[in-house]
C-alpha cells in the first residue's frame, strides 16, 4: 500500500492520532512527491517539520524512476491530471500497489485503480476520526 500525501499531512494533526497508529500498523510506502509535498511546505511550523522529518526517516520511501515517470505520462495523457498526482498514481501503478488516500475522487477515473480511505473505514482501525 501506497500512503497519499494528505494522509500524512492529516497525520500531523493530534486530532488524528487513528492516523498515526494506522501507519504504525500499517507500515505504508510513501512517494517521493509526498516527500517534498510535506517537507517543501513554504509555510510549514516547526512542530509540523520535526513530526515530517522524523516520519520520513521511518518510511519507505520510493523514488520517482522511470516506471513511475511512464505510467505518469501515460495517465497525464488520458485525462487532464496534477503532476503530483499522476507522480503518485504512477508509483502505485509501476509498484502494484494500492492507494490510501482521503481524495479517492481524484483516482477513480484510472481502471483497476486500488483505493482505500481511512476516514471512511475508522471501524477498520479501530478508532473514530474526528
Amino acid at each position: 500500500m501506497l500512503a497519499d500525501s494528505n494522509l500524512i499531512i492529516y497525520a500531523a494533526r493530534p486530532e488524528n492520532q487513528f492516523l498515526r497508529d494506522w501507519f504504525k500498523s500499517e507500515a505504508p510506502s510513501v512517494s517521493g512527491v509526498s516527500y517534498v509535498e510535506a517537507l517543501g511546505y513554504h509555510g510549514l511550523t516547526q512542530p509540523d517539520r520535526e513530526f515530517f522529518e522524523s516520519f520520513f526517516a521511518a518510511a519507505r520511501v520510493l523514488p520517482i524512476d522511470a516506471s513511475v515517470l511512464d505510467q505518469a505520462v501515460k495517465l497525464r495523457q488520458t485525462r487532464k491530471m496534477s503532476l503530483g498526482d499522476s507522480l503518485v498514481a504512477g508509483t502505485v501503478m509501476a509498484h502494484g500497489l494500492s492507494l490510501a488516500t482521503r481524495n479517492v475522487r481524484d483516482f477513480t477515473w484510472i481502471p483497476d485503480f486500488p483505493l482505500f480511505n481511512p476516514f471512511d473505514q475508522p471501524s477498520a482501525l479501530g478508532t473514530t476520526p474526528t
